[in-house]
């Protein structure tokens, strides 16, 4: 049974990993600023792999020549056709539609809180998908890997700090209660989380074909998880 296929599943039925509608939207408005501020520069063709709702994807394609959605879910899928369907710089696509693109369709691609989902075999392959779609110069970006001994708790903690940041803690300590009951704590009891070292991840990009660093900060909110830039050798 794959690991990933059982995540899909979950993001594409109706959960409570968000807390309100305030936390819903803070966490891909941060997002989509985390990836504008990580674009070596404007009019360039972006990927975002695994992306979720991307409520904010219009904020990314404003300094893109264009951006693709990627999203395996097919639900969100819809959701985001419905949200930008009629806009001619961004286009939605699935995982499969995505990975028949030819060689060097993307200048940049964004692979941000989805290796946790997969199991190490599913990124290997994955990584040679954006090896291939990468144009000659252009940059890997995954962000919030999960390394070892970071506890639900740990996750937890940092989700608190961001609702009190954001406003709205009080939404968080309900959503707290919710979590302890949810498919998404049994999930990750069953199924886990992938983690990976810095290190490790380092030389899985390496073994893949790139030449990685980590940045200084994570993409999301979240400080205990780590963000990588890697660009083909």
């Amino acid at each position: 049974m794959s690991v990933h296929r059982d995540w899909i599943s979950f993001w594409d039925s109706r959960h409570s990993i968000y807390v309100n509608a305030r936390h819903f939207d803070v966490h891909y408005r941060d997002i989509a600023d985390g990836i504008v501020a990580l674009l070596p520069r404007e009019n360039l063709r972006v990927l975002d792999y695994g992306c979720g709702e991307a409520l904010h994807a219009g904020t990314v394609a404003a300094k893109t020549a264009h951006l693709t959605l990627c999203e395996a879910a097919a639900q969100v899928r819809e959701h985001l056709t419905a949200r930008f369907g009629s806009q001619e710089k961004i286009s939605i696509a699935s995982p499969d539609e995505i990975a028949a693109l030819p060689a060097g369709s993307f200048d940049m691609i964004v692979v941000n809180s989805v290796s946790q989902y997969l199991t190490p075999d599913e990124l290997d392959r994955l990584l040679g998908v954006w090896k291939h779609l990468l144009a000659p110069g252009g940059a890997l970006i995954v962000g919030d890997v999960n390394p070892p001994g970071v506890s639900a708790l740990t996750d937890l903690v940092a989700l608190l700090r961001y609702a009190w940041r954001n406003g709205f803690f009080v939404a968080a300590l309900a959503g707290m209660a919710r979590t302890l009951f949810s498919d998404y704590r049994a999930l990750r009891q069953t199924l886990g989380l992938t983690t990976y070292g810095e290190a490790e991840f380092l030389a899985k990009l390496s073994a893949a074909g790139f030449s990685g660093e980590r940045l200084a900060r994570n993409i999301e909110h979240n400080p205990a998880r780590m963000t990588f830039r890697a660009r083909p050798r």
